[in-house]
């Protein structure tokens, strides 16, 4: 299995390299090695890709609990995309799905962290976690309140 020089000088170059020799048949002259690297790490942004989303929703679904008074059609507005980029990232990703609960909890973290630097609330006014199940985060009718 030869590795390219192109892998580490032109990444770009070496990718169009290696999708000719795909095509071609040729996977004897294919760097093979690094292709199955970067199909891995594809994977893996996928998975980053999806603690994301997840933050950003956490983060404006808190600041929509815990900011009442700063309420507004802007906010809505970003809710409501944050959900759709995100039920259309696990519907072009469905084998993420199992993955929900752990990036979840991660995106939690995260997304306390970010609204205490954006509300100057206290850390200690955000639950320890999440309360909130997935299904009301993405759900186009849940928006959390006093109460939730």
């Amino acid at each position: 299995m030869p590795q390219s020089p192109l892998y580490e000088t032109d990444f770009y170059a070496w990718a169009n390299e290696q999708a000719a020799l795909l095509r071609a048949g040729k996977l004897s002259a294919a760097d093979i090695e690094n292709i199955a690297e970067e199909i891995e790490s594809m994977g893996r942004s996928e998975k980053r890709e999806l603690v994301s989303r997840l933050t950003v929703l956490l983060l404006h679904l808190l600041k929509w609990r815990f900011q009442p008074e700063k309420r507004g059609p802007s906010w809505e507005a970003s809710i409501s995309v944050q959900r759709n980029r995100l039920v259309r990232h696990l519907d072009d990703n469905p084998s993420l799905k199992p993955h929900i609960p752990k990036a979840s909890s991660d995106a939690y973290r995260d997304a306390v962290l970010d609204a205490v630097a954006e509300t100057n609330l206290p850390k200690s006014t955000f639950p320890g976690q999440c309360p909130w199940s997935f299904e009301q985060m993405v759900d186009a009718e849940f928006w959390p309140n006093d109460a939730a």
